[in-house]
């Protein structure tokens, strides 16, 4: 059974869809209902690999960001800030 989020007594005036957040909540709350009013659970089948596209996506992030620091690392201007830091960590210990 599909359930319907139409109220009953809805204005025809409105577009479809769009109605007040307090509608709406008291069309979500009768859809995750049962016959009797019993709460139901809902099914998660429709979302069966959203993990493994969010793994994807944020390991594709990762991998341009890695990428950008390695540029970033290679120029000189970087290299010579990086050694005068650690030649004054060193020099200052001793």
């Amino acid at each position: 059974m599909q359930p319907s989020f139409a109220l009953a007594g809805a204005s025809s005036r409105r577009a479809p869809g769009l109605c007040s957040p307090v509608r709406q909540r008291a069309a979500l709350v009768a859809a995750v209902r049962s016959g009797d009013g019993a709460p139901r659970s809902l099914s998660l089948a429709d979302d069966r690999g959203a993990a493994t596209a969010e793994y994807a996506i944020a390991t594709m992030a990762a991998v341009g960001f890695a990428s950008l620091l390695v540029v970033i690392m290679r120029s000189d201007e970087v290299r010579g800030i990086l050694t005068d830091m650690v030649r004054t960590a060193l020099s200052f210990g001793g």
